[in-house]
């Protein structure tokens, strides 16, 4: 018996009957052999975590567009605090870590420069849409290793499809993860926001406090031990209402106090316009996108079910929306901003 098969084997007598088997996963869309190690869930851990997309994550705004200051969330802080405390869930409740740790660290890889105000403006640029959502996916099933993408397990990316509220996650430990992302974005981004002083501790409603605690601390102690009690023994994961509610309402409350009104967001509009002129200027330039996404470019041509101008405009929303803030910066002041020059 290979390792990998004991370990599936301790899955079947030690976890929760709710919990997701390793062994009993529908498998890849293209079969590969087992490894003798590591299970099909832990392969697709450490498959996400070696991606080019995970480590751009570092260099990715979380909410607030270039903070001062070396202390605030990016994307991939936020990524490691949903994996944390989506672990934390899954192992008090027997579920699988190995799959709710694989789910939580791909379900933001998609993730355009500048946070939601890059994912808005590339949906308002893009014919298609955009959602980072899909675009994780996509990340993942195509634009990884240049078009062959990760090849991960059908429960990884059922996961990773529907982490937000509105998606309907097939497990338990998807389920997981898309309450801990909502656990880690309210409370980090309440952190952010006091040390940032756009916001104090005691600026939060009273009757929010009340119920979830009067620290970012207490709140995700409570709010994860609300998931835990109230999801013991049963078949989906849930929080008790009144803690549910409460997190709603501090939600509500930051939406009109921080998300839309605070001095955080005023440089917002700078981004869709920044997006729309390297878009333009792409869709003009194909020959400047770098050599992986023109090899992508000109193997997605055949397919002629659609235009080459709509295949090339896919590639330039998956060349932007996996660009760094840096990195769009750098390319945005290359193509639109003169340079300085003197004559001898």
């Amino acid at each position: 018996m290979t390792i990998r098969e004991e370990m599936e084997e301790l899955e079947k007598n030690t976890l929760s009957p709710y919990a997701f088997l390793s062994m009993n996963s529908l498998g890849r869309d293209f079969p590969e052999e087992e490894d003798d190690i590591r299970t099909i869930f832990q392969r697709d851990r450490d498959r996400i975590l070696h991606s080019k997309a995970f480590r751009r994550l570092k260099h990715k705004t979380q909410v607030f567009i270039q903070p001062e200051g070396d202390h605030y969330r990016t994307r991939l802080t936020h990524t490691l605090e949903v994996s944390q405390i989506a672990r934390s869930i899954a192992k008090a409740l027997r579920l699988n870590e190995d799959l709710t740790e694989a789910i939580a660290l791909g379900h933001d890889l998609g993730h355009t420069p500048y946070g939601h105000a890059g994912e808005r403006a590339l949906n308002k640029i893009c014919s298609f849409g955009f959602s980072h959502v899909e675009q994780s996916i996509r990340v993942v099933e195509v634009l990884e290793k240049n078009g062959r993408g990760l090849n991960l397990s059908k429960e990884v990316r059922d996961g990773i499809l529907n982490h937000r509220s509105s998606g309907h996650p097939k497990t338990l430990e998807a389920q997981a993860v898309r309450l801990a992302d909502k656990i880690a974005y309210l409370n980090h981004d309440v952190d952010d926001s006091i040390r940032g002083g756009i916001i104090t501790e005691e600026d939060l409603p009273e009757e929010f406090r009340l119920v979830l605690g009067r620290s970012v601390k207490e709140r995700i102690d409570t709010l994860i031990r609300s998931v835990i009690f109230s999801s013991i023994g049963k078949d989906s994961l849930r929080m008790e209402p009144a803690v549910g509610e409460a997190m709603q309402g501090l939600r509500k409350w930051m939406f009109s106090h921080v998300y839309k009104k605070s001095e955080a967001k005023e440089e917002e509009w700078k981004v869709e316009g920044m997006l729309l002129l390297l878009f333009t200027f792409y869709m003009e330039h194909s020959e400047k996108l770098t050599e992986e996404y023109r090899f992508l470019y000109e193997n997605s041509l055949k397919d002629k079910s659609i235009s080459e101008k709509e295949h090339l405009e896919r590639v330039v929303c998956d060349y932007i929306s996996g660009m760094t803030d840096e990195y769009c910066n750098h390319k945005f002041m290359e193509y639109y901003v003169p340079k300085a020059w003197a004559k001898d």
